[in-house]
């Protein structure tokens, strides 16, 4: 029997829905709205796009946009002055550093000097640190980790007890969904490239998520029957067949996969949407925080 498919796009059309409700109750009572400020500098296509994306979400629920696009030239006290000038800025409530930044910056110097409170890419040092001890909570959570617990949720999936496999460490991803299935009272496994004899341990997992980049590692026969898969990679692989050229996969193998697993995200429009959506829930959260 094939797996429940995970429908990233859906789940993030209903959580945009319910945002932009609170949003406009927000503007009703205190005539005001949540205020996203997006800094780019970059020349890439891709950085380009996903701002463009962002602001594009941001107006679809009615989150007012500041948008910075700076050249790539721009020294580093240039950029910190940016920051800072939004950190006082009362219409910001949060602020996003589009990564990577030109390698001539200091990102952790950039990302350490946005306010706490404006943090909605979760990646203060401070965010993170509260983010992996017990019993604290941090202000923010990194925004694709928060939407990989939320498709669990809404999908129905119970966390607490269960086995869960990370696959990859990334400070992005990687560490930030593990500690938060820990804080769920999951039992964690994280993987990465020493790890021994990789596909027992991954068969071990009644909940799998990858965040490794590799096109379709994850094979069938390398998870065990009704497992719930949370697949997070986006890989880029060739394809004559299609107008551009390539077409996305996961790291997991999904054909494969959807035999044997309960229920699985499809790559693209699984974790991808939620990321975004969990970017203006951030952006809201912060905005509640100044309210009243």
């Amino acid at each position: 029997m094939s797996a429940q498919i995970i429908d990233g796009k859906a789940i993030s059309a209903t959580i945009r829905a319910e945002i932009k409700v609170e949003v406009e109750a927000m503007k009703a009572q205190y005539n005001k709205v949540p205020g996203l400020a997006t800094v780019l500098v970059s020349d890439r296509k891709d950085s380009q796009t996903y701002v463009r994306m962002k602001k594009k979400a941001c107006a679809e629920v009615g989150i007012a946009s500041f948008g910075h696009e700076l050249p790539t030239s721009i020294s580093q006290a240039e950029l910190l002055k940016v920051v800072q000038e939004l950190n006082a800025n009362p219409d910001v409530h949060g602020i996003l550093v589009q990564l990577p930044l030109p390698d001539h910056l200091d990102e952790e110097e950039i990302l350490g000097a946005v306010s706490l409170e404006k943090d909605v890419d979760g990646f203060h040092p401070l965010n993170i640190g509260r983010l992996s001890m017990k019993r604290r909570e941090p202000l923010f959570v990194p925004c694709t980790p928060r939407g990989c617990i939320e498709l669990l949720d809404r999908t129905g999936v119970q966390i607490e007890g269960k086995r869960a496999v990370v696959l990859g460490r990334s400070n992005i991803v990687g560490l930030p969904v593990a500690m938060l299935l820990l804080h769920r009272n999951a039992t964690l496994t994280i993987c990465h490239s020493r790890t021994k004899n990789l596909p027992e341990v991954v068969r071990e997992a009644d909940i799998l998520i990858t965040a490794v980049g590799r096109a379709e590692m994850v094979r069938g026969d390398w998870v065990k029957p009704g497992v719930v898969v949370i697949d997070v990679g986006t890989n880029a692989v060739d394809d004559p067949a299609d107008n551009r050229g390539y077409h996305l996969v996961g790291d997991v193998a999904f054909n494969e996969v959807k035999e044997v697993a309960s229920a699985i995200t499809p790559v693209p429009g699984g974790v991808g949407p939620m990321t975004i959506a969990m970017l203006l829930r951030n952006t809201l959260d912060g905005a509640k925080r100044t309210s009243g």
